[in-house]
């Protein structure tokens, strides 16, 4: 495309040409200098009726064919095909058709997209899940995505009826937790000594920094028993190198054991298992539990957040609640936005400045497209159990592509929340600047929102 530079020039000699100023007439300069000023900006904004930039230009535009989501993991499976447009042909080989359904913009990708970037999606469907008496759990992280660097993720499963317990453990990393369905109780004991209790619900969140000891166990409030998201900041995390007490004590001299506790019957520690719990049987916790007093106290801030009672600020397309160190003090490195984006609706064009983004897709079906710079663009197709990856300063938006509800999770390795919305940053920028980068009319300029759309309702 013809430089902006280049067109002022040529609009200068076009308008002036042999009326140049000559020197000492100081008049006449100041006359050429306005008309020059006018000329330049008559040049380079364009009106709705403007039509010299197109006529100048030689790189020609942005394509404006349509590139909507071809079909959906519900649709007839004889419309699966590898075609958009008068691209691509039938396949004639084996093909994985299930996949196809989910995948639309993968087998028949939008005309936008271009390069090959690192696979954005992982299903936890597809992730072994570890069995044990009374639960499971499945992992997800950098061996099975290596995109996913800074975080990753297990799914947990605590049985119904005889309530199950995650036995008690720590990890290096710091523990950020979601409560799919059910209700979990937690319990923890800070490097100061002091203790905490609390029960948490479907819809809210618990966080337990590196190094602090912790136990989680269903309750009976849910027949079901339990199921949480958890998030650890660290994408090389693995479920399997959790410090577990068991483990620990088993690994330790019987006498060393005595002398530690310094109890009075010899036996007392005999019967500790020889092996890790990780996840057994137990009795369900009383509704009305509470901490063992502690001569320290309790810890000054809570290691739960009541997410599921805040309200969600409302947009065009749907709504958001943002949960940071601002609002959850002793969540340091973790930050998240729930996000629902109604039929239609998209989460608005942005980025996030320094921080990658790890998401998981609670329900309905949305699309994302990562834009990696240097011609680099994919998009990908997700379902309820997915997680997505968005490295920092990757342009990207995620699209409802469903006729429910697309409720999902966008987490960050960060202390506070951020993003750069494009709607904002082109409204607050000079016009001419924008006119002139993008050929856009007034009456466009105009309508670009100075306030973060962030959930954008469908197009009239």
């Amino acid at each position: 495309m013809i430089k902006v530079s280049s067109l002022l020039f040529i609009a200068f000699l076009t308008r002036f040409g042999d009326g140049a100023p000559t020197s000492g007439n100081s008049s006449t300069d100041a006359s050429v200098t306005t008309s020059f000023t006018e000329a330049l900006l008559s040049t380079a904004v364009p009106t709705s009726t403007d039509t010299s930039f197109e006529e100048t230009t030689t790189a020609g535009f942005i394509s404006t064919d349509p590139n909507n989501v071809l079909w959906n993991d519900t649709s007839d499976p004889s419309v699966v095909t590898p075609q958009r447009g008068t691209l691509g042909a039938p396949i004639l080989g084996p093909d994985n058709i299930p996949l196809d359904l989910q995948n639309p913009d993968l087998f028949a990708p939008p005309t936008t997209d271009s390069g090959l970037l690192p696979n954005a999606k992982w299903p936890f469907a597809l992730s072994h899940n570890r069995l044990q008496t009374g639960g499971w759990a499945r992992q997800e992280n950098i061996q099975v995505m290596p995109i996913a660097t800074e975080m990753a993720g297990v799914d947990m499963r605590l049985e119904p009826g005889a309530i199950r317990q995650v036995e008690l453990h720590w990890h290096s990393t710091a523990e950020w937790a979601y409560v799919l369905k059910g209700s979990t109780q937690i319990t923890a004991v800070d490097q100061d000594g002091r203790n905490y209790l609390a029960t948490v619900h479907a819809g809210d969140l618990w966080y337990f920094p590196p190094g602090i000891p912790h136990s989680l166990q269903a309750t009976g409030d849910d027949e079901e028993g339990s199921e949480f998201l958890l998030v650890f900041d660290n994408g090389a995390f693995s479920e399997d190198s959790t410090f577990m007490l068991t483990d620990w004590l088993d690994h330790v001299p019987y006498e060393v054991i005595q002398k530690n506790f310094q109890v009075s019957n010899p036996d007392a520690f005999a019967h500790i298992p020889g092996h890790e719990l990780y996840i057994f049987p137990s009795a369900v916790p009383p509704d009305d539990a509470t901490a063992p007093e502690d001569p320290q106290g309790t810890v000054p801030n809570p290691f739960s957040f009541p997410l599921s009672q805040i309200n969600a600020t409302q947009h065009s397309g749907g709504a958001v609640k943002i949960v940071d160190s601002t609002t959850f003090t002793v969540s340091t490195t973790i930050a998240m936005a729930e996000v629902t984006v109604n039929p239609g609706a998209m989460r608005e064009l942005h980025w996030h400045p320094t921080q990658d983004e790890w998401s998981f897709f609670l329900e309905g079906e949305g699309r994302m497209t990562l834009f990696a710079s240097q011609g680099l663009a994919g998009t990908f197709n997700y379902q309820p159990g997915d997680i997505g990856y968005v490295p920092a300063a990757y342009g990207h938006y995620v699209e409802n592509t469903g006729n429910t509800t697309l409720k999902y999770l966008e987490i960050f390795k960060s202390a506070r929340f951020q993003d750069i919305s494009l709607n904002q940053w082109l409204a607050l920028t000079p016009p001419a600047l924008v006119q002139a980068h993008l050929n856009l009319d007034n009456e466009t300029i105009s309508q670009l929102s100075k306030v973060k759309p962030v959930v954008i309702g469908p197009s009239a």
